[in-house]
């Protein structure tokens, strides 16, 4: 089984008004944490979207305007994704996508690659995501519920990990995360 670690970096929250401004990921097979694969890209946003921006966002991520204005356009990233994807055979049943917040980052990777294109290349519609399989360890060690913090840095205080570098970039992100999921849950062999 392999996992797609994944994170996204948008001009906002709001799903209706904002978009993807950066895709990040790397592909692991689960069984031994050997990478198979990465991919980073900025996005290209129109000057209109752009303006659209949310400020804490913007200063959350530190993505400037001279990063996007002239990344590669969405087709083109989507066409790199879909390549990477069928070469390592990214599809349901054999793999997931493994994220920090993925009801977020399923969103906007759908604005990038729409889920009638999901449909056709079978691309999983696992997504996992790190803070229910720490909340599951932390309930089975009988961890008082109150106790539990389910953020990304509180989990990675607990295990002695540094918090994410600041502004946070999709890829950082993701290796943020595999420190924090290989703690959490391992890799088996």
């Amino acid at each position: 089984m392999k996992g797609v670690f994944l994170d996204t970096e948008t001009n906002g929250l709001n799903w209706t008004k904002h978009t993807i401004l950066e895709i990040a990921f790397r592909i692991l097979e689960l069984s031994s944490g050997e990478e198979l694969a990465q991919y980073s890209s900025f996005i290209h946003i129109e000057e209109g979207a752009w303006k659209k921006s949310s400020p804490a966002s913007l200063k959350f991520t530190g993505i400037q305007w001279e990063e996007v204005k002239d990344a590669p356009q969405k087709e083109t990233v989507k066409k790199e994704i879909i390549k990477i994807f069928k070469t390592h055979k990214i599809k349901r049943g054999e793999a997931v996508f493994i994220c920090q917040n993925p009801t977020f980052d399923r969103i906007f990777f759908s604005h990038l690659i729409e889920t009638e294109l999901q449909e056709r290349y079978c691309i999983p519609y696992n997504w996992l995501d790190l803070a229910s399989m720490f909340w599951a360890k932390q309930v089975a060690s009988k961890t008082p519920l109150h106790l539990i913090e389910l953020s990304k840095d509180k989990i990675a205080k607990l295990y002695n990990i540094p918090p994410e570098a600041m502004p946070h970039k999709a890829l950082n992100g993701v290796d943020h995360l595999i420190a924090c999921y290989e703690k959490v849950v391992g890799f088996p062999s």
